[in-house]
């Protein structure tokens, strides 16, 4: 796992944001294409986009979409933390082979106060973002619970607000757009369409994941991207175990009654949301516009929905489907508006 750059950040430090996820918001360096790939007019004609960029964009874009789906199939049948917890677990000790493997065993080291940071912010964005989304979907569809989740960008900016800073009028328009979105998603749980507890644990859930994203942008992380995913997987993964274990999700949970489609759900997080796209997102961030990269943000969200209805049966409601283009604009027009500042 691990995230995608926060769409309403500065451009240089693009964060991942997106709880459901397997995305770990990373200290992205600053892409070297900026220069390369001027955005006002009069500077040297932009550089054309290979095949290997539009493919890396459609794996963030279905892999990433379809990992709210993922979730809802793994908690059939396995509690929602325990689950969360050992995905990113297996995720870390994978990526951390990885990393070893390609760059030597030194490239895990780490300085106390780093390893801290890191470990602070695996627990804001995997334990408080995407454990929350599994509690969550266990009581609203995984569509719904993309929808919610696509806010995120919505209360980064509130929390970059809250911490000094002065966003862009075309910002704050889709802020309020965003919680005007946000207020007809709500009304399946007002009315009692779906659980109202399922629904606030995304919005909390989108809240944390938003809080580690700003937080990653200040706090020191290890300067290797990887390696700072790492360490966030493995306090993140840890996290949801203990949390898992005071909840008491261990009580009655039999592995061998876990079903198929569950395992396999299961190792497609870990394998496909966790490692391969995030590593074609972390490329992305450096062979492509972030304004391209940042478009996941609204087309996820989407992807999500439609697999939802296709492969699950989930209703595509009025709410969910009204409220759902409203946030998508908010989130578009947060994004177009922070990255032509």
């Amino acid at each position: 796992m691990t995230s995608p750059a926060d769409p309403s950040a500065d451009a240089s430090a693009d964060l991942p944001a997106d709880p459901s996820a397997d995305r770990v918001a990373v200290a992205a360096p600053t892409p070297p294409f900026t220069a390369a790939l001027p955005e006002k007019p009069g500077q040297p004609a932009r550089r054309r986009l290979g095949g290997a960029v539009w493919a890396a964009l459609a794996i963030v874009y279905v892999v990433w979409g379809s990992t709210y789906l993922g979730i809802r199939v793994v908690v059939e049948t396995v509690p929602p933390f325990l689950a969360s917890g050992s995905r990113f677990i297996v995720a870390g000790l994978l990526l951390a082979a990885i990393v070893a493997w390609r760059h030597g065993p030194a490239a895990l080291k780490v300085d106390r106060r780093r390893l801290g940071s890191a470990a602070l912010v695996g627990l804001l964005l995997i334990l408080g973002g995407n454990g929350l989304v599994n509690l969550a979907e266990t009581d609203i569809p995984s569509g719904l619970a993309a929808l919610l989740i696509a806010a995120v960008p919505v209360w980064v900016v509130l929390l970059r607000r809250a911490a000094g800073e002065r966003p862009g009028p075309g910002a704050y328009g889709g802020v309020l757009l965003g919680v005007a979105g946000l207020a007809v998603l709500t009304l399946p749980g007002l009315s009692g369409d779906v659980g109202i507890g399922g629904v606030l644990a995304v919005l909390l859930a989108a809240l944390l994941w938003s809080l580690g994203t700003v937080s990653s942008a200040r706090l020191p992380l290890p300067a290797n991207p990887f390696t700072a995913s790492v360490y966030e997987m493995l306090a993140g993964g840890v996290g949801g175990i203990v949390v898992g274990l005071l909840r008491g999700e261990h009580h009655g949970f039999d592995p061998g009654a876990v079903s198929g489609s569950s395992w396999a759900a299961l190792a497609y997080l870990v394998v496909f949301g966790s490692l391969i796209a995030f590593t074609a997102y972390a490329w992305l961030l450096q062979s492509a516009p972030i304004s391209l990269a940042a478009t996941y943000a609204y087309v996820n969200p989407v992807v999500a929905v439609l697999l939802g209805a296709l492969i699950l049966d989930e209703a595509l409601t009025w709410p969910i489907l009204l409220g759902g283009g409203i946030v998508v604009a908010a989130v578009c027009l947060i994004v177009t508006t922070e990255r032509r500042g």
